[in-house]
């Protein structure tokens, strides 16, 4: 047994990232890759089947450079709108449900038709492959449905409906009325015998979402041309209800316009009444008191207050006209929300700063609309819009104040001037100064109904030159190119989505994996050199390993490997001239029994004496590797049964000695701590070169400690792909428990699985690690020559036998 305090202290290994590995690991499994590029491709296509195609459609309006509202004294206003804010306020009236509405109501809605494909039904807009009459028709109770017909006859064709397209086809007559989803109709013209063919009934709302899809934007930087754009299924009817919809625009921009000048007429028609009636009345008063004070001509200084007091009064009256205006300015901000129409000049002063606060303010309210389409009322920019909104609005009010004092200010001033040309008329005799208020009053209204009905006119001739703001630039054509799906985005997307998923996969199975698999990873885990590393058998192995045993191809890597093993024992308790060694796993199935044979078979070989013991008394078979039976053994030995000369078996054929485990004892362990099986050991020692222990696995029982303890080398078996990341810190932990420095691994059915392999590559120049001993893993080296059968290059294939 080993002392404790004679452990030598184990070096760590340094491990550094070996690029070329990390390649290895996912060019191992190219073909999971390509499997997935292959599956992710074929889904794109099959999505590219049955995903209808999406056409783009494309004209251009031009819009006038200045705000289309009409002024009472210069015509058209001068204010200027920012382009870009200008066609945006105009794309929320293209898109506005008046002219969609009316868009549609131009193109022939009230029945689609169809055709049936192999994956999709299609619209076949504008075609008509027979022709429909529709006798009676709920205004909105009928059925959206598509139906499907199919000529039967000349005289006959089936009809079935989408809802219930596996349902019983039912046979109708050409112009025979049908009665179906709320509404009688017939079909007045043969079917085409080509296909199966669809129709459904309409009505305009049902073409508000594919008529609304609309989109505006700049056509170019700085310039007032606006681009529209629409998208659908069918080329043809989004050109044509493009078309529609810009017309629809020109002409609601005509309506709005002449809406705004009538506006202006009705205000003035409703004061000229007004007027009118008071200045008849003044006439006629005027005209009684003439007659009845026989008063004919008035002198000259009289004549001049009464035109003074006539202008007077006459701006008095202009200036409550404009306050009205002022007053249906003040009414509309008032209505939170809205945008703001100036209906009136107000003598110029809306083209200063207040008609550029009204045009700031009325972008403002465009810019929130167009918002609140993505964002909640709630959002932060649409709160900062708010903000702003409402700065400009109490600007506005602050101006439209100032503008009513103004107006007041002026006003009072006229009272003041009035009041004069009245003291002075005041001193005229009775009859001639009721006279003069006569006559005044008289020249005030008619003075002012002029200035009205001129106005008027000026307002008719407006509305009657109303041209459109805007005019159709180029028209829309129908495309045949689609914009959607994109066929070669989709399949470099499942390129791409392939490919992530066969890396990812690669790195899930490797993520996943608890397994061993090289010796980089066991020098990764642990301190413990590493005595060699056998390759996995070339062949099938059965249950009893006789194949390994025999070592039937001497040449090949396997049994190369093997001789690596055989090779590092001679190091280790190389001062014994026999040594005792134990090998052990941490589990079953890890090759324990299987390496014992190889390397008892090996040493053999080179003329050694082996004995091989079989010392798992639990579940050895390694009887059965040569052929021997199991009735007595090393059980029977230990309990006393049988004498050592008669438990002991020699194989003549690889001359070797070998110790069945014997029966199955009740008390294995017991067994094996005696004073008899360390008599076995020293009774053997002398006698063999190698005394090979076949113990069971110290993971599952602790059978093997006192034979490790008192082995000159212990084995530990791991088995690549089958032993867990746990199993490598378990000699380290035997090691220090049991202060043994004569542990070493051997890594066995090793497949140099790309895969699972470790991407780090031990450094050993610190001297450090497994640098004690030899040996290779013979991974890169086929096609050398040197073993039994090594792969061709691919070039060989080629050349002649």
């Amino acid at each position: 047994m080993n002392n404790p305090e004679t452990a030598p202290e184990l070096k760590s290994i340094r491990q550094d990232i070996d690029f070329y590995k990390i390649f290895k690991v996912f060019f191992s499994r190219w073909y999971w890759i390509l499997g997935c590029v292959i599956i992710a491709l074929l889904i794109a296509y099959i999505n590219l089947l049955y995903t209808p195609k999406i056409y783009e459609t494309s004209g251009s309006l031009k819009l006038q450079e200045n705000n289309p509202n009409i002024s009472t004294s210069q015509g058209i206003s001068q204010q200027s709108y920012s382009y870009t804010d200008k066609i945006q306020a105009e794309g929320f009236v293209i898109r506005s449900n008046e002219v969609l509405v009316n868009a549609i109501a131009n193109l022939d809605y009230k029945i689609s038709y169809y055709v049936k494909g192999r994956l999709r039904t299609s619209d076949i807009y504008p075609t008509k492959p027979f022709s429909i009459a529709i006798l009676q028709q709920d205004s909105v109770n009928f059925s959206r449905t598509i139906y499907f017909v199919e000529s039967e006859s000349p005289s006959t064709f089936s009809l079935t409906s989408a809802d219930n397209p596996k349902g019983a086809k039912k046979e109708y007559r050409y112009h025979q009325p049908i009665k179906l989803g709320n509404m009688v109709f017939k079909i007045t013209s043969p079917i085409a015998k080509n296909g199966v063919f669809g129709f459904r009934f309409n009505t305009k709302d049902d073409f508000m979402n594919r008529a609304s899809g609309i989109n505006t934007a700049e056509a170019g930087r700085f310039t007032n041309i606006m681009g529209v754009s629409l998208s659908d299924e069918n080329p043809v009817f989004a050109a044509d209800m493009l078309n529609s919809i810009m017309r629809e625009y020109v002409k609601n921009d005509i309506k709005q316009r002449k809406r705004s000048a009538r506006q202006i007429v009705e205000f003035i028609e409703i004061q000229t009444g007004f007027l009118k009636r008071q200045a008849d009345s003044t006439g006629a008063d005027l005209a009684r008191y003439k007659i009845n004070n026989n008063i004919t001509d008035l002198n000259s200084s009289t004549q001049m207050n009464i035109s003074k007091l006539t202008q007077l009064e006459t701006g008095k009256e202009a200036l409550k006209i404009e306050m009205v205006g002022i007053n249906q300015l003040e009414n509309q901000l008032s209505n939170n929300g809205d945008k703001i129409t100036i209906n009136l000049d107000l003598e110029g002063n809306i083209a200063g700063l207040l008609g550029s606060l009204i045009t700031q303010y009325n972008s403002l309210i465009v810019t929130r609309e167009q918002k609140l389409i993505q964002l909640q009322p709630n959002a932060q920019p649409i709160q900062l819009l708010e903000t702003q909104i409402e700065t400009a609005r109490e600007s506005i009010k602050s101006n439209i104040n100032s503008l009513k004092k103004r107006n007041q200010t002026t006003i009072n001033y006229y009272d003041n001037q009035i009041a004069l040309v009245n003291q002075t008329i005041n001193q005229i005799p009775g009859k001639e100064k009721d006279f003069v208020q006569l006559q005044a009053n008289f020249d005030v209204n008619n003075k002012v109904l002029s200035f009205l009905s001129e106005k008027k006119l000026e307002s008719e001739m407006n509305e009657a030159a109303v041209v459109a703001g805007a005019e159709i630039v180029n028209e829309a054509y129908p495309t045949t190119t689609p914009i959607l799906p994109n066929e070669g985005q989709n399949y470099s997307f499942a390129a791409m989505v392939g490919l992530a998923v066969g890396f990812g996969l690669i790195l899930l199975v490797r993520f996943l994996n608890p397994y061993i698999y090289d010796k980089e990873t066991v020098e990764a885990l642990t301190n413990t050199p590493i005595i060699g590393v056998i390759r996995k058998f070339p062949e099938y192995i059965d249950k009893n390993s006789r194949q390994a045993l025999s070592l039937s191809k001497p040449k090949s890597v396997f049994a190369e490997s093997v001789r690596s093993v055989r090779t590092n024992l001679s190091f280790m308790a190389s001062h014994k001239k026999s040594k005792t060694i134990c090998i052990t796993s941490e589990v079953s199935g890890e090759g324990k029994s299987f390496v014992t044979v190889n390397l008892a078979g090996t040493l053999a070989l080179i003329d050694k004496k082996v004995i091989l013991i079989a010392a798992d008394l639990r579940k050895s078979k390694l009887h059965k590797a040569f052929g021997s039976n199991n009735k007595i053994g090393l059980s029977s030995y230990l309990s006393g049964q049988e004498t050592l000369e008669k438990v002991v078996v020699h194989d003549d054929v690889h001359n070797i000695d070998f110790i069945p485990s014997g029966p199955v004892p009740p008390n294995p362990s017991e067994l094996l701590h005696t004073e008899k099986m360390k008599e076995l050991l020293t009774i053997l020692a002398p006698k063999y070169d190698y005394v090979l222990v076949d113990t069971a696995p110290v993971g599952l029982v602790s059978d093997a400690i006192p034979l490790i303890r008192q082995s000159d080398v212990n084995l530990f078996v791991i088995r690549s792909g089958k032993s867990q990341f746990r199993a490598a810190a378990i000699p380290e932990r035997l090691s220090r428990e049991y202060g043994l420095s004569n542990l070493a691994i051997v890594l066995n059915a090793f497949g140099d699985d790309a895969l699972h392999s470790n991407y780090y590559t031990t450094d050993y120049s610190r001297g450090g690690g497994n640098s004690t001993y030899y040996y290779s893993d013979y991974s890169g080296y086929a096609g050398s020559g040197y073993y039994d059968n090594d792969p061709k290059k691919w070039w060989e294939f080629w050349k002649k036998k």
